[in-house]
């Protein structure tokens, strides 16, 4: 468990790889989804991910270079998880407050079974993917 949370515990890692799931995105989009992370916690959350082999930076232009981050394969590993740790915050909002669950939409699912598809074309088994 240590490891795991070492990982994948920071406060905003979760929600950045549930983002990152969607689809790849620069800084600023990631900055921009609403939430009242600082520019300084995120970049740190990146570098971390970054660190722990979870997520890509690629560099897409010159200095000032635009920089998009996207899950690399060991990441998408964590999109079950993910997945499972956003159904059961949906099933506590209800449970304690009785609000309705959001639209199917805010699934990772799909990301979740592209990867399984991929890994599967690369040769590799799914490693517990449904």
């Amino acid at each position: 468990m240590a490891a795991a949370f070492a990982a994948i515990g920071g406060k905003w890692k979760l929600t950045l790889l549930y983002w990152l799931a969607h689809g790849e995105c620069h800084f600023a989009g990631l900055r921009r989804r609403g939430t009242p992370i600082t520019s300084k916690v995120l970049a740190e959350q990146l570098r971390e991910l970054e660190a722990d082999g979870l997520v890509e930076r690629v560099v897409t232009g010159p200095v000032p270079a635009r920089v998009i981050y996207r899950l690399t394969p060991y990441g998408t590993t964590l999109l079950p998880v993910v997945e499972e740790v956003r159904l059961w915050g949906e099933a506590h909002l209800r449970r304690t407050r009785g609000e309705a669950a959001p639209d199917a939409a805010m699934s990772c699912t799909h990301a979740v079974l592209q990867a399984e598809l991929d890994q599967c074309a690369d040769g590799h088994k799914p490693g517990g993917f449904r």
